[in-house]
C-alpha cells in the first residue's frame, strides 16, 4: 500500500480567523494592540514558537511564559470559525476506498490537531498516524516527522510512491527530505518560497486525479 500525508492549516482546514483571534486575544491580555489577520497568518506554518515570536515581538524570548496563555486562548476559540476546505470529506473517503493509507504531518500544536480532527469526524481516516507539533523531536521542514508518521501506519516504510500534501514551503521540503512526492495546495495561505513540488492543485479534490487505486 502507498501512503499520503496531509498538513492541516491551509490544506485540510481554513483556520485563519481562529489563529489570528487566539494571537490577538493573547496580545490584548498583555496590553498590546491586535494585529490585522493577514499579518498574523503570514507567520503560520513553522510552529507555535515561530508564530508567537513573530506575532508578539514585543515580548522577546518569553515563549515559555506566553505558551500557556496562547494555548488556552486557542483551545477556547479554535472552532469558532474554522472550516474544512471544499471537497475534503469526499476526497478522503474516496482515497480510503482506493486503499490509500493516510496520515497527518503538521506543525500545529498536538492538542489543537486532535481536537479539530475529532470535531470534524476525520480521526477515523488517520488513526494513530498523526504527528503534530510536540510529537516529534523535529518539525517540518525536517523529513523525520514523515518517517515517524509512516511508522505508525502498521509499520509502513516510506517510498517514492508516497505523497506529502500541503500549502507551505515546510510541507514541500519535508516531503523532499523524506524522499516522497509533493502536492502544493494553491488554495491555502502558506508560502512556497523557492521550494519545488511534484504537482500543484487548485482544489482539494484534484488529488484524486493523481492518487489512483493502482499506484
Amino acid at each position: 500500500m502507498n501512503a499520503v500525508f496531509f498538513d492541516m492549516d491551509g490544506t485540510l482546514i481554513d483556520s485563519r480567523a481562529d489563529l489570528a483571534s487566539a494571537v490577538n486575544f493573547t496580545r490584548v491580555d498583555l496590553g498590546l494592540a491586535p494585529l490585522p489577520q493577514e499579518q498574523v497568518v503570514s507567520f503560520v506554518g513553522c510552529g507555535a514558537r515561530y508564530l508567537l515570536e513573530n506575532a508578539i515581538p514585543e515580548i522577546t524570548g518569553r515563549f515559555d511564559e506566553l505558551w500557556p496563555q496562547f494555548s488556552a486562548n486557542y483551545q477556547a476559540h479554535m472552532l469558532d470559525a474554522t472550516t474544512l476546505y471544499p471537497g475534503v470529506r469526499r476526497t478522503l473517503a474516496e482515497l480510503a476506498d482506493r486503499g490509500w493509507l493516510m496520515g497527518i504531518n503538521t506543525n500545529k500544536p498536538n492538542f489543537a490537531t486532535a481536537g479539530i480532527l475529532e470535531h470534524f469526524g476525520l480521526k477515523r481516516y488517520f488513526g494513530a498516524a498523526v504527528i503534530a507539533g510536540g510529537d516529534c523531536v523535529e518539525m517540518k521542514p525536517s523529513g523525520l516527522p514523515l518517517r515517524e508518521c509512516a511508522a505508525r501506519m502498521r509499520g509502513h516504510r516510506l517510498s517514492a510512491h508516497d505523497w506529502m500534501v500541503g500549502d507551505n514551503w515546510t510541507d514541500m521540503e519535508s516531503g523532499t527530505n523524506a524522499g516522497v512526492k509533493t502536492a502544493f495546495c494553491t488554495f491555502g495561505f502558506g508560502h512556497l518560497r523557492e521550494s519545488r513540488y511534484t504537482i500543484k492543485i487548485n482544489r482539494f479534490e484534484e488529488l484524486l486525479r493523481y492518487l489512483k487505486p493502482e499506484d
